[in-house]
């Protein structure tokens, strides 16, 4: 983790200043090394998987589809890491807590494992639900060639977006890749037409276009408002009454040492004096009875650190910040059981997640509370920094697992439906998802975070606001919440829409939201749908006409 402190009290994002690169973001000279090592990974994983993909299905009538299903669903997720996992972890990288390198470890571990621990032994074949593919009297290759054609068109528009630096849905981007391809199909057919889409559900994703970042904007206003003005502000106050100490302490030193004019008083006055000195810096005052008559700088010296001890300068640290680790203890702990988790199908009842969220948020609150008392002795920025960069990690990890659980199902989903397709000859309701195709897409994940990651990163970390450790842990947490409250409630959201709501939250607590960068954004969620139709309409009539 970083933990070179950004400076000062205030949240750094409070300063609008330019949207330049930060330094977490600039490539070094040992970059060359880590495209090496991962351009190796991408290449041996794709050989690999595909040998063992053709083994799988052992269908040598269609080896070049399942060669080109196999680049394609992993270029899907690649463009999955470059965009998706790259917003998630905008957040800390732009506030200095982690850099690319490590968010890119954090990345590997936890977008990796969430894939393979939670997510899923099978999954449906159609991932959105979004077209009523049954309507068509399909051949199962019309249906290969359906999902080849999402796979491409999310996959191409995703790539747009990331090197533009548009965080955008991917679950957006494969509903409309399938809407696009199954319609074409459907009217180049004859066999079905509109009403096979179901329009219901493409007016929920329009509302989410407004109530996610809503969502998120407010709870992260909420939750970041009471972090500035209870912590931030706080350390502010002590901040400033600790140089006014520190000022009236060096003048009462300046005013005491020894020049000229000590050797105007008598050599009483100067034995006093230095016996006081001699006190003060064997027995650090402390011991010393401040009513000894010794010397009038004793008394003045004795009373600015009796005033810089009653500051108790890490006071907000030590109470607000452990409940608020807490709280966010308990509400990671709801996300990764109704959402990150929910692919296992654990089987706890609704009483026992409440007990293990208050088992899990009062272990939080134990450890932040002595983590916090053991930063006594650090300045009160960089304590400030450290304690809040290390929840940040913590939230980012979790997310980073509930990510890897989920949303990699946009480029699995389709990929297995095909493989399910050719290995059976006919199309299922659902499809097993082997282990090792969870391994191998999550492992473009990472690539894709590391290839083409970094202008997303920059739009989220720095770009829309300025950001701090502790805006940071603001925005992440917020967005916690809402994904996790969306998910109980059945409410139509975007964890990306939400993530950038949020993002935007703290811009307007410190008045520095960039609402102009934010408009080609919002227009890119809106045109995310439709323009992965249309690739993937276009798509499957290439498909179709090669294969």
């Amino acid at each position: 983790m970083n933990t070179t402190s950004k400076g000062g009290l205030v949240d750094s994002s409070a300063n609008s200043g330019s949207h330049l690169a930060t330094p977490a973001l600039q490539r070094d000279t040992t970059d060359k090394w880590w495209h090496l090592a991962f351009g190796s990974l991408m290449a041996v994983s794709l050989t690999l998987f595909t040998l063992w993909s053709l083994n799988y299905v052992d269908q040598s009538a269609h080896t070049l589809v399942l060669i080109a299903t196999v680049l394609l669903g992993l270029f899907m997720a690649f463009n999955i890491g470059g965009n998706d996992v790259a917003n998630s972890f905008g957040t800390s990288v732009g506030a200095g807590t982690l850099t690319i390198k490590q968010a890119l470890l954090i990345a590997a571990v936890f977008e990796v494992s969430g894939a393979v621990i939670a997510g899923g032994s099978v999954t449906d074949t159609v991932r959105s639900g979004i077209v009523d593919l049954g309507a068509i009297d399909l051949d199962p290759m019309q249906f290969v060639y359906i999902m080849m054609a999402a796979l491409l068109g999310a996959a191409i528009w995703l790539l747009v977006a990331t090197k533009m630096g548009w965080p955008v849905s991917t679950t957006h981007s494969i509903i409309g890749g399938i809407v696009g391809a199954a319609l074409t199909i459907g009217f180049t057919t004859g066999t079905g037409g509109m009403d096979m889409v179901q329009w219901n559900k493409i007016g929920q994703i329009a509302i989410s276009w407004v109530l996610s970042p809503l969502l998120g904007g407010l709870f992260a206003w909420v939750l970041f408002g009471f972090i500035k003005k209870y912590i931030l502000g706080y350390n502010e106050k002590v901040d400033a009454a600790m140089l006014e100490i520190k000022k009236h302490q060096e003048e009462e030193r300046a005013a005491h040492t020894p020049h000229d004019g000590f050797q105007r008083i008598t050599d009483l006055q100067q034995d006093a004096y230095s016996n006081a000195m001699l006190r003060k810096k064997k027995f650090k005052l402390k011991k010393l009875d401040p009513e000894a008559p010794e010397s009038e700088y004793y008394r003045q010296v004795h009373k600015l650190d009796v005033k810089a001890k009653r500051a108790d300068s890490h006071r907000a640290l030590e109470v607000y910040v452990p409940i608020l680790a807490a709280f966010g203890a308990a509400l990671i702990a709801a996300m990764l059981l109704f959402k990150g988790l929910d692919n296992l199908e654990l089987g706890i009842s609704t009483m026992g997640n409440i007990m293990i969220m208050v088992m899990v948020a009062a272990i939080a609150w134990v450890s932040v509370s002595v983590f916090a008392r053991s930063l006594q002795k650090q300045e009160l920025s960089r304590a400030t920094f450290t304690i809040f960069a290390w929840l940040q990690v913590f939230t980012a990890a979790a997310f980073a697992f509930s990510h890897g659980a989920n949303d990699i199902a946009n480029a699995i989903g389709p990929f297995v439906a095909i493989l399910d397709v050719l290995k059976a000859g006919a199309i299922g309701d659902e499809a097993v998802v082997p282990m090792p195709a969870l391994v191998t897409f999550g492992i473009a994940l990472i690539v894709g975070l590391w290839f083409v990651g970094r202008n997303v990163i920059a739009t989220v970390g720095h770009g829309l606001t300025k950001m701090h450790p502790s805006s940071g842990f603001a925005a992440e947490l917020a967005a916690a919440g809402v994904v996790m409250a969306a998910s109980v409630l059945g409410l139509p959201v975007s964890s990306t829409h939400i993530l950038i709501g949020a993002v935007l939250g703290v811009g307007i607590v410190n008045r520095s939201a960039n609402w102009k960068l934010m408009r080609p954004i919002a227009l890119a969620w809106i045109i995310t749908l439709p323009i992965s139709a249309a690739i993937g309409s276009v798509g499957v009539l290439a498909i179709s006409a090669i294969f």
